[in-house]
């Protein structure tokens, strides 16, 4: 089986500062722990029977992951494709599933001290009237490919946001938010626990193959999508105003509505 990954550095164990996810200050020390959480999710893959991973490199530049770290079954893609999946690029139906790691609520919630989602310019996103994280806008383009979603680390509330819109996802919260603050857990242990916690994600989606049942972590895609975002900004919700189908709906707001989710990642990639 393929696994897709993608891995962002927000929901890493003890990370509070956006210092220390740009280079400088701390960058050095929490990209290592991104790093070894990616590894550990790539190796409790391995040992759950996945043959071969794509690792999507999904936070700032795109260069944060140590390649010479990573299981030989992986692949890193670096960079920014430029593509409308962003934070998913590389995915695609020939995947058997996909995961994600480092994950971090959404903009307008206090489950991280750096909530947000996409990008600082966005107060607060909402898709069909629930909340959206990065995790909703890149779960749901696994579902337009019918890949399940089998794995989640990140912060708490994230992790309770992914188990609502993917009741049979496995999870793992390295990271609680209190505040300005967070509480970690000890590195070694988040490791430990994305290890495992991957590797019983694949066994469980390959038992579930074998026995011809349901799969509890295949999202259901909605056949219609209204997506609101509201910005800091009033001059940036007068200018996504402008994209094709987008109605202003406030002084900070625009909304866009769609059938295709296609339709809604190109709004997201314009206007968000």
């Amino acid at each position: 089986m393929k696994l897709f990954i993608s891995a962002d550095i927000e929901g890493t164990a003890g990370i509070v500062s956006w210092k220390e996810t740009a280079p400088g200050d701390q960058y050095g020390y929490f990209a290592g722990q991104m790093t070894k959480e990616v590894a550990a999710a790539c190796e409790g893959a391995v040992a759950g029977g996945v043959s071969e991973i794509l690792v999507k490199d999904a936070h700032d530049s795109a260069r944060n992951l140590d390649p010479s770290a990573m299981p030989r079954q992986a692949r890193l893609l670096r960079e920014w494709t430029g593509g409308a999946a962003c934070m998913m690029d590389g995915l695609d139906g020939t995947f058997g599933a996909a995961a994600m790691t480092g994950y971090h609520t959404c903009a307008g919630s206090d489950g991280n001290p750096l909530a947000h989602t996409m990008n600082l310019g966005v107060e607060r996103a909402v898709l069909n009237g629930m909340a959206c994280s990065e995790f909703t806008i890149n779960a749901l383009y696994a579902a337009y490919l019918a890949v399940p979603v089998i794995f989640l680390s990140g912060d708490e509330m994230v992790c309770g946001m992914a188990r609502e819109l993917c009741p049979g996802i496995t999870t793992v919260a390295t990271t609680w938010g209190m505040g300005g603050g967070a509480v970690g857990m000890h590195p070694q242990e988040a490791q430990e626990k994305i290890r495992g916690g991957m590797e019983r994600a694949v066994r469980k989606l390959e038992a579930s193959l074998k026995a011809g049942a349901d799969l509890d972590c295949k999202i259901a895609l909605p056949k219609h999508f209204t997506l609101e975002v509201h910005y800091r900004e009033h001059k940036k919700a007068y200018r996504a105003s402008f994209y094709p189908g987008a109605v202003k709906t406030g002084a900070k707001a625009v909304a866009y509505e769609a059938d295709d989710y296609m339709d809604v990642l190109r709004f997201v990639m314009f206007c968000m």
